[in-house]
This record gives C-alpha cells, sequence and structure tokens, in this order.
C-alpha cells in the first residue's frame, strides 16, 4: 500500500507546476466571469465556485502529466534541489528522426486490448497500476461536467473522455511518450465511470446536487 501511496504522491508533485498555474489563472478570471453571470442574471455559488476550481486544477494536473514528456515536471521541481545534472529542459523532448522512428510500432500501438490483456495476464504491479491509473484519472472528466453543468448525458460523458484521450494519445506521440489504442479504452471507461459516480449520488442526495448549478439570481 506504501508503494502505491508513494507513486500516487510523485505524479501529485508534478501536477503542481501547471495547477499552481491554474489556479491563478481561475482567481484572475472569477470577476469577468462573475459580471457575466450577472448580466445574464445568473450567480454562482460557494459549493460550484469550489468544484469549478477543483476541475480547473484537476484538468492542468492532467495537462501536465499526459501532454509533456515523461519526467519533465519532476525535472524541473528538483532543479533547484541539483539533480539531473547535464540534462536540459529540450532533452526530454525526441528528435524528429526518433519520432519517425515510432511509426514502426504503429500496428502494436492500434491493436485493441494487447496492453490490458499483457496487464491482467502478468498481474505485474506496474502494469496493473497504469492500467487503473488510466481509468481513474478521467473518472472526473466524466463526473464534475454532470455536476457543474445542467442537460449532461452518458453519450456527452463518453464522447468527451473518448476525445480528450485521442488528444492526448496523438499528442504523446510526438513527445516521446507511449500511444496506445488500450489507453483510450481506459480512459473513457473512467468517464463512463465518472458519469455513473454522479448518477449514483443524484440519486442518494437528490436536492443537494442543484446547489453546483448557476441559479437565477432571484432565488439567492
Amino acid at each position: 500500500m506504501s508503494v502505491v501511496v508513494g507513486d500516487i504522491l510523485r505524479y501529485i508533485w508534478q501536477m503542481l507546476p501547471l495547477c499552481t498555474v491554474a489556479m491563478a489563472l481561475f482567481l484572475l478570471c472569477r470577476p469577468l466571469r462573475m459580471r457575466r453571470l450577472a448580466a445574464r442574471r445568473l450567480v454562482s455559488g460557494l459549493q460550484r465556485e469550489i468544484a469549478l476550481c477543483i476541475f480547473v486544477l484537476f484538468c492542468a494536473g492532467l495537462a501536465a502529466l499526459t501532454l509533456f514528456p515523461a519526467n519533465l515536471w519532476s525535472y524541473v521541481m528538483d532543479l533547484g534541489r541539483g539533480w539531473h545534472e547535464g540534462t536540459s529542459f529540450f532533452s526530454f523532448y525526441p528528435t524528429w528522426e526518433e519520432t519517425l522512428a515510432g511509426l514502426d510500432y504503429l500496428d502494436n500501438m492500434l491493436t485493441p486490448l494487447q496492453e490490458i490483456r499483457r496487464a491482467l495476464n502478468s498481474m505485474s504491479y506496474w502494469l496493473m497500476f497504469m492500467l487503473w491509473g488510466n481509468i481513474a484519472m478521467f473518472v472526473p472528466i466524466g463526473f464534475f461536467p454532470a455536476l457543474l453543468w445542467r442537460g449532461w448525458r452518458w453519450w456527452k460523458a463518453l464522447l468527451l473522455g473518448c476525445l480528450t484521450s485521442c488528444a492526448i494519445e496523438f499528442i504523446q506521440f510526438f513527445i516521446g511518450r507511449s500511444t496506445d489504442i488500450d489507453d483510450v479504452i481506459l480512459n473513457t471507461t473512467g468517464a463512463l465511470l465518472g458519469y455513473g459516480l454522479f448518477r449514483l449520488c443524484r440519486a442518494l442526495c437528490p436536492g443537494a446536487l442543484a446547489r453546483f448549478h448557476c441559479r437565477p439570481t432571484e432565488e439567492c
């Protein structure tokens, strides 16, 4: 268990730089957002603002973990400690020749369920960690939009999860990261589970979730 917690904390550590930037932008943009809502006679309550802020920070953290070369943010965060001596920021990015060489493995990348079977058959800790991690990190993609915006449906969660994952996998091909169709399957599953979690919360606390929507000014 301590190994799992340690790996999770390591990923959270890598999310912090972009999360910090996202928090600053969220606070800077909030007055403008409030004025635009007021012009439409709407108000966003404290609970909605907290949930929206968490979702923005999560999206920034997800971008930090997926849209940049592996371990780049560990290098940035640990630079002040004198680690990675002789390593430059740009050395994490592959050359064009290395990117083109990845085309040789395109068939393997586009073969569904290959990596999922390998993880389940081997029961390797790291492969299982990545399998469940790919599901878990997309649960908020399905949960928070349904919580924050009215009219969200399961197919929207599926579409958002699938398109977001496809965009990530496409970008990862050009930054030296592993690209795999199984990641899209797992990510989309996570988004659907997130929407299912929202439906469960709505069934258990139907009235409470209304606090996470914008409300007309007259109701406040």
